[in-house]
């Protein structure tokens, strides 16, 4: 039986009483120079990005609906997907930061795209993202934790396929619309935004209505092949990456060491995730943009674990301690710092007779 990880039960007013919005988290001792420098956002590099991402998108869904319905068509439509059900993710985040671009309305107008195409209402997911940073992986806390302890291992592998999510996000898009939030978004969204929330799903629903309303008309699932199937078919890649962020580490620390995995990983899937693998670098400086991640990576590695070499040995390396928390959900793992880095905290104790 999981733990309770809900934020308006037991574990969220057990996390409310110990103030973890309180909590001082490590940082690397560097020169605020450096950092900003780094945190200067470029308008230039992001909408190369986008325009790339955007721009690849159409063009295989245009080759995609040319070559439709014959089977020619499905590596357009598994392209088209990637990039809408999994790339919208990384555009999400990024803009939803407010760092992709240097001038606030582009980040805003790709944020709302990004938003759609991933079925997460903006002004909630904006809400739970700071939550998330806040307040990274404390049970009761963070609304972002991807897996409870012990874990569900058959709910995680259906993540891949993305149908669940998508049938979860369309009930949450008629609860919005009712004007209505889950009792854990009640939590961290403010009561004055309860209005938008409601407005922008109901506009989502009119234009998913629109799309069922052509599918009919044209007695064919095409529209939905472009619009709101590919959240599901593309999903794939955005869970694979988004699994290598916090499993199998700590819960409960102040120190993004314990609780943060950094990975390398090929250029395609650093296109898609946006630099994203970089993800201890980011978690400790928010305000750094994406494309300055790896950058931060060289000038605070001295500090950090060694990052896994690749998406397979992160997977190699977090699935084993999965299958054992079945047993003992306190098995994690405890990154080795390297020689000459600060010390973990104390807090680092209460896990040692647990790692794996």
């Amino acid at each position: 039986m999981a733990n309770d990880y809900s934020l308006s039960g037991p574990a969220g007013r057990a996390a409310k009483d110990g103030d973890p919005a309180q909590i001082s988290w490590f940082r690397p001792a560097i020169d605020p120079k450096e950092i900003r420098v780094l945190m200067q956002k470029s308008d230039a590099i992001a909408l190369r990005d986008t325009v790339l991402w955007l721009g690849a998108m159409i063009l295989f869904a245009g080759i995609a609906i040319a070559l439709w319905p014959s089977w020619w068509s499905a590596p357009f439509w598994l392209a088209y997907g990637l990039l809408y059900g999994s790339g919208a993710d990384a555009r999400w985040h990024e803009c939803g930061h407010m760092t992709a671009f240097k001038t606030p309305w582009m980040n805003n107008f790709v944020y709302q795209i990004a938003s759609f195409m991933m079925m997460r209402n903006p002004v909630v997911w904006r809400a739970s993202h700071v939550r998330h940073h806040t307040d990274s992986i404390i049970v009761g806390r963070d609304p972002e934790i991807v897996a409870m302890r012990p874990p569900d291992l058959i709910n995680i592998a259906v993540k891949f396929i993305g149908v669940t999510e998508v049938i979860e996000a369309f009930q949450r898009m008629a609860l919005h619309a009712r004007g209505q939030l889950t009792a854990d978004e009640a939590t961290y969204v403010r009561d004055s935004d309860r209005a938008k929330v409601a407005q922008i799903a109901r506009i989502w629903i009119a234009i998913y209505l629109c799309t069922l309303g052509l599918a009919i008309w044209m007695g064919s699932i095409l529209p939905f092949m472009v619009i709101g199937l590919p959240r599901a078919y593309g999903a794939w890649h955005h869970v694979m990456t988004g699994l290598i962020q916090h499993l199998g580490l700590a819960e409960n620390v102040s120190d993004h060491r314990l609780n943060t995995r950094t990975v390398l990983m090929n250029p395609i899937s650093r296109f898609i995730y946006l630099n994203m693998n970089y993800h201890v670098e980011h978690h400790m400086f928010t305000m750094v943009p994406y494309y300055r991640l790896p950058d931060l990576h060289k000038l605070i590695q001295h500090e950090l674990p060694a990052p896994e070499p690749s998406i397979y040995a992160a997977f190699r390396r977090l699935l084993p301690v999965l299958w054992k928390q079945l047993k003992n959900q306190d098995a994690v793992i405890i990154p080795d710092l390297p020689n000459g880095a600060s010390p973990y905290r104390s807090e680092v104790d209460r896990l040692r007779p647990f790692a794996v």
